[in-house]
């Protein structure tokens, strides 16, 4: 597991065992979300609040080709 950022007390997670399609982990305030980085989209959440989960999501969308990166770095092109 390799934090690739961090935001607003959340920490965005790659899992160096994990797959495609290429994806992030957001932990914080004790929830957890999935979402995709091509196109960036929710997969899955437990215990964030909408206003929190569009704040992620826009953080995402803002952050995605570092994101993308930090995914292809930890898993290859």
């Amino acid at each position: 597991m390799a934090t690739v950022h961090r935001a607003f007390g959340c920490r965005f997670v790659v899992f160096t065992n994990d797959h495609d399609p290429p994806h992030v982990h957001v932990f914080g305030q004790g929830a957890e979300a999935k979402l995709s980085l091509d196109p960036v989209a929710l997969i899955s959440s437990a215990g964030f609040k909408k206003p929190d989960l569009k704040r992620i999501l826009k953080e995402v969308q803002d952050q995605r080709v570092i994101l993308l990166e930090k995914w292809n770095e930890i898993h290859g092109d």
